[in-house]
């Protein structure tokens, strides 16, 4: 995992290309890099986030910043019930509480620091910007998306 400028990517080393590919994964639009050597990625995640930094003010466009801090899940009632129930008897509101834990689970995976949690490529928004280290930009497809 890397982080720059707030983007974080991640890479995987693909042994049949013999190559590290990564993606930005704190965005809902599409921002790859890849390298052959670790120096050669990490380059290339800096380029893929200053083009699409530079893409984004072309366009007069804000960059992506998905996260507004709210989210919805579904829970069975009687776990609801419970989880208040135990956010009440802490004296916190269920928020917080619910907020707490989340933090609690992501420092186990996550000890540095609270960082997100890698999003899905199947889950981007149509017609998200692509970027990639070497500063193509495209309008995101499925079927791009399935052979990145």
């Amino acid at each position: 995992m890397m982080e720059y400028k707030g983007y974080v990517g991640h890479v995987a080393f693909d042994n049949d290309a013999g190559i590290f590919q990564g993606e930005v994964v704190d965005t809902r639009d599409v921002i790859t890099f890849q390298g052959r050597t670790v120096e050669e990625v990490r380059a290339a995640f800096r380029d893929s986030v200053n083009d699409y930094l530079a893409f984004c003010a072309e366009r007069g466009e804000a960059p992506d910043k998905p996260f507004s801090g709210h989210f919805v899940t579904r829970i069975s009632p009687a776990l609801h019930r419970r989880v208040n129930t135990v956010a009440a008897l802490a004296g916190m509101s269920l928020n917080a509480w619910v907020a707490g834990q989340l933090e609690k689970g992501v420092q186990t995976v996550l000890p540095e620091k609270a960082k997100p949690a890698r999003t899905q490529a199947a889950g981007r928004r149509p017609g998200s910007k692509i970027v990639t280290a070497r500063g193509t930009r495209k309008q995101s497809s499925k079927a791009h998306r399935q052979g990145v």
